[in-house]
């Protein structure tokens, strides 16, 4: 299995990061049999975000109910964009159009905020931004102005990923964000500091950025033994992921 196949089939089996309740979803509605090939290649922007998006997009377009109407939608006001739209996908026995925002998040808690690995970046910051702005475009005066066909009938919002705790600190774990109760199931992963690196038992092993969901089972690359002056994501052979970040980590 390639890594790009172990991430789809990832995103298929992972729940979201918090527990179903509208706009938050699932892909449950778009499931099928359908399993992409080993030939399959994405040569599309390398950032994670688009890599993720391409593969809830097959996932979509696989399923005989849905279909991707538009997706990437540009909304411009006054020469400047507003922002993207991820999908607007048609429901095949109704015609019913559905707005849908996609992202894969990986965050860590520390004094009870979840923090991305670059710490600008925080679930509580993040989510109320695609709440409010990321599925607000669709019924913004721009928009409509834009694209007076799309009649949009619901909003959707998938956040898949994973929640990491620190086993070398008392933590107390968050169970709800902006009232959206955490999926319990994806707080699953590791971190620390690398002054507490010593004390993870097992070996680590790299991971590259399409590997940071699914993992991996090739551990013929050399281990982690260094951490430099950044933060370094790894997995255990028996499947524990571990993010180690530097000292100065989330004020530097």
């Amino acid at each position: 299995m390639t890594a790009l196949q172990r991430f789809y089939q990832w995103v298929i089996d992972s729940p979201p990061l918090l527990k179903i309740k509208p706009p938050i979803s699932d892909l449950g509605a778009f499931l099928s049999t359908h399993a992409i090939d080993s030939s399959h290649t994405y040569n599309g922007n390398p950032r994670l975000g688009f890599l993720y998006q391409h593969l809830c997009e097959q996932v979509i377009e696989a399923s005989p109910d849905y279909s991707v109407k538009y997706d990437e939608i540009q909304i411009n006001v006054d020469g400047r964009t507003l922002g993207a739209i991820d999908f607007i996908l048609e429901k095949e026995n109704n015609q019913k159009l559905q707005h849908w925002e996609v992202a894969i998040k990986f965050y860590l808690l520390h004094e009870q905020t979840w923090f991305g690995p670059n710490s600008h970046d925080q679930l509580d910051k993040k989510l109320d931004r695609m709440l409010t702005h990321q599925l607000g475009m669709s019924s913004s005066t721009a928009f409509v102005e834009q694209y007076p066909e799309i009649d949009v009938d619901s909003k959707h919002l998938l956040m898949q990923g994973r929640l990491y705790t620190n086993p070398f600190l008392d933590q107390k774990v968050p169970t709800e964000c902006l009232g959206y109760d955490i999926n319990s199931s994806q707080v699953n992963g590791f971190w620390c500091y690398q002054n507490q690196a010593h004390l993870i038992t097992d070996v680590l092993y790299p991971l590259t950025k399409e590997q940071w969901a699914a993992g991996t089972d090739d551990f013929t690359c050399e281990p982690i033994t260094e951490f430099g002056d950044r933060f370094v994501h790894g997995q255990t052979k028996s499947g524990q992921f571990w993010f180690v970040m530097p000292q100065s980590w989330p004020h530097g």
